[in-house]
């Protein structure tokens, strides 16, 4: 394990371009913002540039206000992990708002964990325009 210590920041966040996520290009930042517009569509999330860590694995989180599922069921936090690429490493984590959109409102949550700890926390507001 290497000794020197990951070193972990939030570059951009707000709304973003849509993002390909089978592409290796970032999402373009549009505009810096943690109000967010419940429109169908409006990619929103956080880059995170990460130094210091290739090869250790990064935890990713979103917490969406109580969604309901296609069922009725409370949707769990959407998680996983990627192994961090390089030296200097740019990672989007993000979401985007989808039909229908009058469940969407409240406090949505992305955190990024590294090593048991959490090294990024940015927390949307998502409401309904007028």
């Amino acid at each position: 394990m290497s000794k020197l210590k990951a070193d972990v920041s939030i570059i951009y966040s707000g709304i973003f371009s849509q993002w390909n996520n089978e592409s290796d290009d970032l999402p373009r930042f549009l505009e810096a913002t943690v109000h967010v517009p419940a429109v169908i569509d409006t990619e929103f999330g956080f880059i995170a540039r990460i130094k210091k860590a290739k090869n250790q694995v990064l935890t990713y989180c979103i917490y969406h206000p109580d969604i309901p599922d296609d069922n009725g069921h409370i949707r769990p936090p959407f998680n996983g992990t990627v192994y961090i690429k390089e030296n200097d490493w740019r990672f989007y984590l993000g979401d985007c708002i989808w039909a229908p959109v009058s469940n969407k409102q409240g406090n949505w949550r992305m955190t990024l964990e590294l090593n048991g700890k959490i090294v990024a926390d940015k927390t949307f507001k998502v409401y309904l325009p007028e």
